[in-house]
């Protein structure tokens, strides 16, 4: 029996309800409004501020974002630093953390319904594990950042087959169990079973560190793009030396499925983070979509990388922080647009 046709019988069984949908493209939008000058100037100002390290992720949240899709390429399972790897593809990344007791994987890939969520654990999650050799029964704790199925959708198997714990925060447990209308962005629903849901089990709390042997994530909530959107922050570590790793799970791709609201909350959860990080020292971006910033290019340097060559997923403290004042911006000037 074929992953996909497990979890189809197994929500039909359970009577499971939809899942989340996933951030995918939906029909074609109207063309946008030409940017008044004004708008141009926010954009050239933002760039000017943050300087050319963030040149590609200035064009992309405020000209040119892009949600994922099922079609993104596979990146090579890599580990970028001495206790983490990186496993799924360019528009969505799954980080799986190895310590003292285990694995702890945050997100697990997955799409808007069993077929697409079952492809990509049979395409891209185990064999990622496979070539990285790492043991998926060993994965103890899966962190969700937030409730769509392009991050929980393998949760269940991992669960299922592994004994894996599932957390996520209450108010997306919540939004999974309970999501919008099937087809409510954009008139598009999954196609086929739904994706599954894991059992709910664990919940992710604001400032209530999850730790597993000598794995500490300190997690921080960044609601907007869901109600309970998750950042997180972590040490790892570099050829032994330490660093301090975020990753804001809750950004957004295309401004326009969220609400005026939902995008001031967002708002207030960057400026929330970017405290909670700059305190932390954190020196290390990672994200579950990096479209903005791509993961390719990194795995790249890295696999050339010599013995006193950097790291390319270590920016340094100060440029964190400005990598954080371009989703802030980029939200002001989709904002702006608004208004016009």
């Amino acid at each position: 029996m074929t992953l996909a046709h497990r979890f189809g019988v197994a929500l039909m069984i359970s009577g499971s309800v939809a899942a989340a949908v996933a951030q995918q493209p939906g029909p074609p939008q109207a063309p946008a409004k030409p940017d008044t000058q004004e708008i141009k100037s926010m954009i050239e100002r933002l760039r000017t501020a943050v300087g050319p390290r963030w040149a590609y992720a200035v064009h992309f949240w405020c000209e040119e974002p892009r949600a994922n899709r099922p079609d993104d390429p596979a990146i090579p399972p890599t580990r970028i630093f001495d206790n983490v790897f990186a496993i799924g593809n360019s528009g969505t990344t799954v980080y799986v953390i190895k310590g003292s007791s285990g694995l702890l994987m945050i997100d697990a890939l997955g799409g808007n319904d069993a077929q697409a969520t079952a492809t990509q654990i049979e395409s891209q999650l185990l064999p990622g594990f496979q070539k990285l050799g790492l043991d998926p029964a060993q994965v103890k704790v899966i962190l969700v950042t937030h409730g769509h199925a392009d991050h929980f959708g393998g949760a269940s198997y991992f669960q299922e087959r592994y004994g894996s714990k599932v957390y996520v925060s209450a108010a997306d447990w919540n939004l999974m169990e309970n999501p919008p209308a099937r087809g409510g962005r954009g008139g598009r629903g999954p196609a086929g079973p739904p994706t599954p849901l894991p059992r709910h089990e664990g919940e992710i709390k604001d400032g209530e560190p999850i730790v597993l042997g000598d794995i500490k994530v300190s997690p921080i909530a960044v609601p907007g793009h869901t109600p309970g959107s998750m950042g997180f922050i972590f040490p790892v570590r570099d050829n032994g030396k330490s660093h301090i790793a975020a990753l804001f799970g809750g950004a957004w791709l295309t401004p326009q499925i969220l609400s005026d609201e939902a995008l001031q909350t967002f708002q207030m959860s960057v400026a929330r983070f970017k405290d909670a990080t700059r305190r932390a020292k954190v020196d290390v971006l990672l994200q579950n979509h990096m479209l903005m910033d791509p993961i390719q290019e990194k795995l790249d340097r890295l696999a050339v990388r010599k013995k006193n060559d950097s790291n390319p997923f270590v920016v340094g403290a100060a440029e964190y922080q400005k990598f954080l004042d371009v989703m802030d911006g980029c939200t002001n000037v989709n904002l702006a647009r608004r208004k016009t």
